[in-house]
């Protein structure tokens, strides 16, 4: 497929200008979800609930709503969708930032992740709209460095704003974001044009998900990258626990140790903008699942043996965090360009099931958790481990 590039010269926007607003879609599920780690504890003593929750429950209606906006995008375009989408995500935002109990705030994180959901997948299909393959994966990868300030600066401001505010001010912060971004959606072109879209019946378009399971090569690339980010969520929702609680850190240089991790993933996707020009994905897919799934093991190794301390940790997490600079985009991807004519849809399947995998890592967290880091570790090794067997087993779905 060439490249769609003049479409975003005759749109009037400036190329810069499109790709730092599409970095900020992506950028809304990291901001929702990484910028009020550090005020966990804090919600769930005056919220009188189990914090854990509110991650599940956004997860839960991220991941399902992807799954009809999806489809809905391949038939009436990408922009339609986007705009119902952050309107629901500055509601579901105000409504937190109210929130008395916990379980007004899981049921208003509901109404934030449906429209949260929209930035990521989205982004993802207007990619594949424009460009190919390669030229996609090197994209991905530009938006992952400029993305990556929301997971790095979220858990750094939501320290100070705990320790100079309340948790609200957090989500209020949330709702100006989404309204700024609102503002700035009305200069988006449309990357899906009229000639291009699904003419169907809704019926039909949602049954292209039959035909996306069936296609083996693009479910083996989804799975991949589905196990993988079970244990990212993991990490994500583990480390407050294990690093504030089990080591004593404070929430505030709790940050800067989340931050670090972030640091990686862009310097990964630096890299990863030269490596697709020269190597094939599934090379670089193969050689950096396996090097996470190594460095997972022994983190693994290290918490079961009770060795290796937060020096240790800290060091493998972030190698293997660090990855997800290349796994992310280059699985992504690849995965797309098998079904190039039902992007959205495919988009919808990829990001349903890499954000749902993180109600897989918090469900067997507040099943096995004992407060030490051997259930996070075990989760982390044997998630990773997986998700490297599917790459490096790929070919065989040709």
């Amino acid at each position: 497929m060439p490249d769609n590039t003049v479409m975003l010269h005759q749109s009037g926007f400036a190329g810069a200008g499109f790709i730092i607003l599409l970095s900020a879609l992506m950028a809304l599920r990291s901001l929702s979800t990484d910028i009020y780690l550090p005020a966990m504890q804090l919600m769930a003593k005056e919220l009188h609930g189990d914090a854990e929750l509110i991650i599940t429950g956004f997860l839960i209606s991220f991941t399902l709503a992807q799954l009809v906006w999806g489809p809905l995008s391949d038939h009436l375009g990408r922009k339609v969708p986007l705009f119902i989408g952050m309107l629901l995500f500055i509601v579901g935002s105000v409504g937190c930032a109210m929130s008395t109990t916990i379980m007004q705030m899981v049921f208003l994180r509901v109404f934030q992740a449906l429209g949260a959901c929209t930035g990521p997948m989205l982004t993802r299909a207007m990619i594949r709209d424009l460009f190919s393959r390669s030229r996609a994966a090197k994209t991905l990868s530009t938006l992952m460095i400029i993305m990556a300030i929301a997971p790095i600066g979220g858990p750094l401001l939501g320290g100070l704003i705990i320790k100079f505010s309340t948790w609200s001010v957090i989500f209020w912060l949330l709702s100006a974001t989404g309204a700024v971004i609102l503002l700035a959606l009305l200069t988006l072109p449309e990357t899906l044009p009229e000639e291009r879209r699904i003419r169907t019946t809704l019926q039909g378009v949602f049954s292209n998900y039959f035909l996306l399971l069936r296609n083996r090569r693009f479910m083996r690339y989804t799975l991949s990258l589905t196990s993988y980010y079970v244990a990212v969520y993991a990490f994500i929702a583990g480390s407050p626990l294990i690093y504030i609680s089990y080591y004593g850190v404070s929430p505030q240089h709790y940050g800067w140790l989340f931050a670090v991790n972030i640091v990686g993933v862009m310097l990964l996707s630096t890299v990863n903008r030269k490596l697709v020009q020269h190597y094939s994905l599934d090379m670089l897919l193969k050689n950096s699942l396996s090097i996470a799934a190594i460095e997972a093991l022994l983190l693994t190794l290290a918490a079961g043996l009770k060795a290796g301390g937060i020096v240790f940790q800290a060091i493998m997490m972030f190698i293997t965090f660090s990855m997800n600079g290349v796994i992310a985009v280059t699985l992504t991807s690849a995965a797309l360009d098998q079904v190039p004519k039902i992007a959205g849809s495919a988009s919808a399947l990829i990001g349903a099931l890499q954000y749902g995998s993180g109600i897989v890592s918090t469900g067997l967290l507040a099943l096995f958790i004992d407060n030490t880091p051997w259930a996070m570790s075990w989760i982390i090794g044997l998630f990773t481990t997986v998700g490297a067997m599917l790459a490096l087993t790929v070919k065989r779905a040709r």
